[in-house]
């Protein structure tokens, strides 16, 4: 089926041709007559440039054209494609003598005035050749842009590929560390058989479920992000008991603002983890504020030098992830003193799916 399709198509083409070379022979007949009444000798000159035309023609668009001029090898180019014209030219000189010996019989005063011009023999033959030759140039240059798309959305496609595997490499290593820290705490509350135990597993419940299904989405709801914020929050509360206190500001100006799932937890986990009791208190602010195209997300814990930097795994995960998905489209400042670690991230969320 594969062959039969080939020598259809192979035979198509070469109908093509012929019917081409067909109409170039009339045009040429019909350009050699205007001033002669005998068509049958202009005719038999016209059939006898056709090998000519049909030469040249071929040399420039199956080889000048393909191997020197599209590959940039211009001095060949050049070269051949002088060669061919002298050639070409040559043989235009003995079509001139063909018709004076053979079709006048020698008698210079019979032959056709068009084909005692070299200069009007030669517009006809190159006015076919260069208009054939455009095509095919033409034709080769939009195979290329062809080519050249095709390879362009290869590989962009490889490359959003390997963003998506290297965006869920970073989340995979941003949920053990959550769930561990999470089921430690509960372990502690199940070893002291604490009545808070079972709102504590709902509310794990709950961001399990987040973590297993909906951070698989683009985007998710701002206002749904704060919700599961607000459950690991508490989930901390439990833990930390009297040695804790956040304070949580929530400005939403629009419902539909969404971000990438679990891109703020990580800043907030890290100040837990991180941060440090000072006069028996770990202090956290939080403030979030969203408009429909910006996200204004601050978050502030007490700190101490003597505890180490709170720049860890996380945080070098959450700035990549911020880098794949919102490449020139996010700030993201972190200060670092004595007393507190702020962290400020404004995101630019316009386009957002």
């Amino acid at each position: 089926m594969f062959t039969r399709t080939i020598i259809l198509q192979k035979t198509g083409q070469a109908l093509l041709h012929v019917l081409f070379w067909i109409g170039v022979l009339f045009f040429f007949t019909y350009f050699f007559g205007i001033n002669n009444a005998n068509y049958n000798d202009t005719l038999v000159f016209s059939l006898f440039l056709m090998p000519i035309t049909i030469a040249t023609t071929y040399v420039s668009i199956y080889k000048l054209i393909p191997d020197y001029l599209i590959t940039k090898r211009y001095w060949r180019f050049a070269i051949y494609t002088i060669f061919t014209l002298i050639i070409s030219l040559y043989l235009l000189m003995v079509s001139i003598y063909f018709s004076f010996i053979y079709i006048s019989n020698f008698e210079y005063a019979d032959m056709n005035p068009a084909t005692k011009n070299i200069i009007f023999i030669s517009t006809a033959v190159y006015l076919v050749v260069v208009i054939v030759s455009a095509f095919k140039l033409l034709k080769l240059n939009l195979k290329q842009a062809s080519k050249t798309k095709a390879l362009e959305t290869k590989i962009l496609n490889t490359q959003l590929k390997l963003k998506e595997q290297e965006l869920n490499y970073l989340k995979m290593q941003i949920h053990p560390h959550f769930l561990f820290n999470t089921l430690n705490t509960m372990y502690g509350f199940a070893l002291k058989k604490a009545d808070k135990t079972p709102d504590m597993i709902l509310k794990l419940s709950n961001l399990l479920d987040y973590l297993l299904y909906q951070t698989e989405k683009p985007f998710v709801l701002i206002s749904e992000d704060i919700h599961h914020i607000q459950d690991y929050i508490d989930l901390e509360k439990m833990r930390f008991t009297d040695t804790l206190n956040v304070t949580m500001d929530v400005k939403l100006e629009s419902k539909n603002t969404t971000i990438a799932p679990m891109l703020l937890l990580p800043f907030i986990e890290n100040s837990f983890k991180h941060g440090s009791i000072i006069n028996g208190v770990l202090q956290i602010d939080i403030q979030i504020v969203a408009s429909l195209e910006t996200i204004h997300f601050r978050i502030k814990n007490t700190n101490s030098k003597n505890i180490g930097s709170q720049h860890g795994i996380g945080l070098e995960n959450i700035k990549k992830r911020l880098e794949l998905l919102y490449a020139n489209k996010h700030e993201l400042s972190i200060d670092d003193t004595a007393d507190y670690f702020d962290v400020d991230l404004q995101l630019n969320t316009a386009g957002n799916v």
